[in-house]
């Protein structure tokens, strides 16, 4: 005789479920910043009834999308959302906790809980105590890896930050002459792009302006361009590098004042100053207060080494071209005059590995 663990068996249910919720999320990816991505459903007797999910700041919450679709429909079903339904008032949208109640729905499952302090579990008790069922941590790892940004964001008010480097397999990033066009193939450059739309800035510095003069768009029908983030103390940028085309945005970080930052400032370029040594720390805390929630390094050595040497990176991400350059004088992935021994070597966890074209894209968590 088999026996049956029931509660295995709801959560593979619940699981199958979850998945969508996740898949819908991904659906606004780059789009809902500085709020998290949610999608959700409503299930009845088995069967999905209806799904939708937060498309923009602003906009319906998922949960709300998908009541107002299932209309009268709602009532007795189960709502699938991946992460805690909202239940304060401070925003541009209803709680979503009042429409579940209204609707009728007697069961929820949640993803993980909201770190948003002004949520943080308040929705998952607000429904209990209206008689409603909450099921928790449902695919929990991968509803906090979908939103990986905003936790980070929420928690610290600092942004998210990958590091993206292209080199070849002995680790260069350039000839001594500077040549880096290009490294990797036109589909791992297509990859960038499309990682480009999914974050809100992209943060280089000026040697790499020079260098490539880049544009630093995503370059993809209907995605959104990041704002250009570029470390420039000097203001030594060319008055016709494509970074000073505006839309989209760009922010410079410079110690420089007067004539030239006046001038454009009246083109559309946005200034940050500081003074002494940039501190990687504290530019984050002044871009987490203009709710930029990720940011993409995509820039030379020396600055690669600044932001894993000042701890600011998140997730690395390497592109490794079978192509060698060889040379002392070539330039590495991380330059800098700082290294560490061995055992305190920066250690890189859950790594992934997958192949583009004849690219290998290496991806990790610091």
């Amino acid at each position: 005789m088999i026996l049956f663990d029931y509660g295995i068996i709801n959560f593979m249910k619940h699981d199958r479920f979850m998945k969508r919720a996740i898949v819908l999320a991904r659906r606004a990816e780059g789009r809902t910043s500085p709020n998290p991505l949610v999608g959700s459903l409503l299930v009845k007797n088995g069967h999905v009834i209806s799904e939708g999910y937060h498309k923009k700041a602003g906009m319906p919450h998922a949960e709300a999308e998908a009541i107002g679709l299932a209309g009268k429909r709602a009532n007795g079903s189960t709502l699938y959302v991946n992460l805690e339904p909202c239940c304060h008032k401070d925003k541009r949208t209803p709680p979503c906790t009042s429409a579940i109640i209204n609707a009728g729905i007697k069961k929820v499952v949640i993803g993980m809980q909201d770190p948003n302090p002004k949520v943080s579990g308040k929705g998952i008790k607000y429904l209990r105590s209206k008689g409603i069922e909450v099921v928790e941590g449902v695919l929990k790892k991968d509803a906090e890896r979908l939103n990986e940004f905003y936790i980070k964001y929420i928690i610290t008010g600092k942004p998210f930050v990958l590091l993206k480097t292209a080199m070849t397999l002995d680790g260069k990033i350039a000839t001594p002459t500077g040549e880096s066009k290009w490294i990797t193939s036109e589909r791992s450059r297509q990859y960038v792009h499309r990682m480009r739309s999914k974050v809100d800035a992209v943060l280089s510095a000026i040697g790499t302006v020079k260098a490539d003069d880049p544009l630093f768009t995503a370059r993809i029908k209907g995605a959104r361009d990041p704002m250009r983030i570029i470390i420039d103390p000097e203001l030594d940028v060319d008055a016709h590098a494509n970074i000073l085309q505006c839309p989209p945005e760009t922010l410079i970080i410079t110690k420089t004042k007067g004539e030239r930052v006046d001038r454009l400032s009246a083109q559309g370029i946005k200034f940050m100053h500081y003074d002494g040594t940039l501190d990687m720390n504290d530019l984050l805390r002044s871009l987490g207060k203009l709710y930029v929630t990720s940011i993409m390094i995509e820039g030379g050595s020396s600055l690669a080494g600044h932001a894993l040497g000042d701890g600011i990176v998140d997730k690395v991400m390497y592109f490794i071209a079978p192509k060698i350059i060889g040379g002392s004088g070539s330039y590495p992935a991380v330059g800098g005059n700082n290294y560490r021994d061995m055992k305190d070597a920066i250690a890189v966890r859950d790594m992934k590995v997958r192949r583009i074209d004849q690219d290998l894209l290496i991806e990790g968590y610091l």
